[in-house]
């Protein structure tokens, strides 16, 4: 953190973790430790690049952060929801549908889960560069902190998660570090999200799920890991299983971007929110985020160059000439989320096509 004597906020409580027997995807622990000299990357590509083709989801320990730093995190994390009042929440609410950008709050009820219930979740976006727009007054002491967070996901967790992938395409490392710059134009984001209890009557309609089924659409999603249980990943035997909590770990997956950058070897997979166990039910889930995205001129078309795609081939969402720009992509996925119609394909998949791109959610 940025200094020794840091403002005083209330300190945020999590749920204990939950004690029932839950069916657990077995995703792999990425230690990095060694991440940041060549010898220690190259042990883990292996690693990295098998996780990222066969699940799309893996935890990361030893990320350099303190145990007693990511608390603080979560001290954070709350303070957009539990020290600003309803109000001033509405002031900085981001204009989503018409910007195409998440930027400040997406307040509840805004996005359509399932027969006519809608979300019952807030969350709050700071772009990387915590200067581009104004903040709520709780915040702004808390400003320092939030861009060393984003800093430190962009530069030790990303462009380390991107240089293994790179190598594990036998491209040079830098490949797609060179793409996500954090002074370039773009919207990575650090992003604070609290989920709060529903009634019986939602839980039923929605059949528990509190957020279909997607995809990220950036490259890299950072979650850090917290003790409520809800994030379910759909695994490749076709089953929800749920992701583990492991103290002062991140859960790492794969947005769309980085599937089309490289031609689908690594898989942006389908995730979802539902209803914590029993014995967590009543409590508020609090998170923190970092969203990585390509700049915004980048082209989403794969890495042709790659001897490896060029030995197992490239799968393609759509063709080059009409592959979308980040830009277009991100603000295309941010405008429709939650809100569009969506065509029903069988009981349980629904599509809509973004960009010229099919895009699926689950029930």
């Amino acid at each position: 953190m940025p200094s020794t004597t840091l403002p005083s906020i209330p300190h945020y409580v999590p749920a204990p973790p939950t004690k029932e027997d839950l069916d657990y995807a077995d995703l792999p622990i990425i230690d990095f430790a060694n991440v940041h000299t060549a010898a220690g990357r190259a042990a883990l590509v292996p690693q990295v690049t098998d996780a990222m083709k066969t699940h799309g989801f893996l935890l990361v320990i030893n990320h350099g952060y303190t145990q007693a730093q990511t608390d603080r995190v979560f001290d954070i994390a709350d303070v957009p929801f539990s020290q600003v009042d309803d109000e001033e929440k509405r002031q900085y609410a981001g204009n989503i549908k018409e910007q195409g950008s998440f930027q400040g709050y997406k307040l509840r009820n805004y996005w359509h889960i399932d027969k006519g219930v809608r979300d019952q979740l807030e969350h709050y976006n700071v772009n990387k560069d915590v200067t581009q727009k104004l903040h709520p007054k709780a915040l702004r002491p808390l400003l320092p902190e939030i861009d060393a967070l984003a800093k430190h996901d962009h530069f030790n967790v990303v462009h380390n998660i991107l240089r293994l992938l790179a190598l594990g395409l036998e491209l040079p490392e830098e490949t797609w570090v060179n793409n996500h710059g954090y002074s370039s134009e773009g919207e990575s984001y650090v992003r604070f999200m609290k989920y709060y209890p529903r009634s019986e009557e939602e839980e039923t309609k929605t059949n528990h799920v509190w957020l279909k089924g997607h995809t990220d659409f950036g490259s890299i999603t950072i979650v850090w890991s917290q003790p409520v249980a809800a994030l379910q990943i759909l695994t490749a035997d076709d089953k929800w299983r749920w992701v583990r909590h492991i103290d002062n770990a991140l859960v790492i997956n794969i947005g769309d971007s980085l599937e089309f950058l490289s031609g689908g070897y690594y898989k942006a997979t389908i995730h979802r929110v539902v209803q914590p166990p029993a014995d967590q039910g009543g409590y508020t889930r609090v998170g923190a985020f970092y969203f990585a995205m390509p700049d915004d001129d980048v082209k989403l078309i794969p890495a042709a160059e790659s001897p490896v795609l060029q030995k197992h081939g490239i799968i393609r969402r759509c063709a080059d000439a009409d592959a979308p720009t980040t830009e277009q992509w991100r603000r295309g996925r941010t405008r429709a989320y939650g809100t569009s119609e969506l065509q029903k394909k069988n009981d349980r998949v629904e599509e809509e096509v973004i960009n010229g791109v099919v895009v699926k959610h689950y029930n």
